[in-house]
């Protein structure tokens, strides 16, 4: 018998009205499977800031879930970066994932602020000091796009763990087996924390398949025929289901505990995986004013 996974899901910040309304009907279908906690995302070199505070304190205050924020150290200084943390800390938000962050749109690659936090690592050790926050990081299965190997992304991930945070989440990828090989290099490592798998189920596979390439997720070709198939028949949305749930099955059935949703903001794929793997709802929503 499958153990009933803990859950998390991650939403992003709003940019419109429409999107508004899709966010909150997301969390409302999303709240009464009872997640460890939700998080929201920080945009590419910070251009959803006060938007990701905006619906962290929303999210929390309304639905009495525990919400953990983003927040990167691109395109801002290090006082700036701590202020932020400050005002989630005022607003009783005392989780965060810790990120160096992607840089803005047309920019070649990361450059730290003249007076910003030069890496993650920096960014954790100074969030860390403050003992006000329990700290996520990012994780890499397959090797990240700036990573000279699969060793140097565990490497780094011992480095993150060790400057002070006390669990990390993958980036989504495709077939068990390349969590379980990166979970086993890990424990190699030294690494104990919590690893938490990242799932993406799959709404659109051509936007899911650029996404994956852009990132480094590694696309198996089964995937690429399977898809095809099934979107010839009109059955994109079944496929998706089938696959999300043996992958999590499989995951749980190699000990994994905890699996986190990359929803972006809909809620049924993700509502029916959870379902399948025996995730019911547990509790009545608060309402949004």
């Amino acid at each position: 018998m499958t153990v009933r996974p803990r859950v998390s899901f991650e939403f992003f910040p709003p940019k419109s009205l429409s999107a508004s309304f899709r966010l909150w009907d997301t969390v409302r279908v999303l709240a009464p499977l009872a997640p460890e906690f939700v998080s929201v995302t920080y945009g590419a070199g910070g251009t959803t800031r006060q938007l990701t505070h905006e619906a962290v304190t929303t999210i929390g205050r309304e639905f009495g879930l525990r919400v953990a924020a983003h927040l990167t150290c691109v395109e801002a200084t290090r006082s700036e970066t701590l202020e932020i943390a400050e005002t989630y800390a005022a607003a009783g938000v005392t989780d965060i994932v810790a990120l160096r962050g992607d840089p803005p749109a047309g920019a070649k690659g990361f450059v730290p602020h003249a007076d910003g936090f030069g890496s993650s690592v920096e960014l954790i050790e100074a969030l860390a000091r403050t003992g006000k926050f329990t700290l996520r990081v990012g994780a890499y299965p397959d090797r990240h796009p700036e990573a000279p190997t699969a060793v140097a992304d565990v490497d780094y991930l011992k480095r993150k763990i060790d400057a002070g945070a006390s669990a990390a989440i993958t980036q989504f990828f495709f077939e068990a087996d390349t969590f379980f090989r990166f979970r086993d290099l890990c424990a190699k490592a030294g690494i104990t924390a919590p690893i938490i798998p990242g799932i993406l189920p799959i709404e659109n596979w051509t936007k899911a398949r650029s996404f994956a390439a852009r990132c480094g997720t590694a696309i198996p070709g089964w995937m690429d025929d399977a898809y095809d198939k099934a979107i010839r028949d009109g059955r994109e949305t079944l496929l998706s289901t089938a696959l999300a749930t043996e992958l999590c099955t499989t995951l749980i059935e190699g000990g994994v505990e905890d699996l986190h949703f990359y929803t972006l903001n809909t809620p049924e794929l993700t509502r029916d995986i959870c379902a399948a793997l025996g995730v019911a709802p547990r509790q009545s929503l608060a309402r949004v004013a």
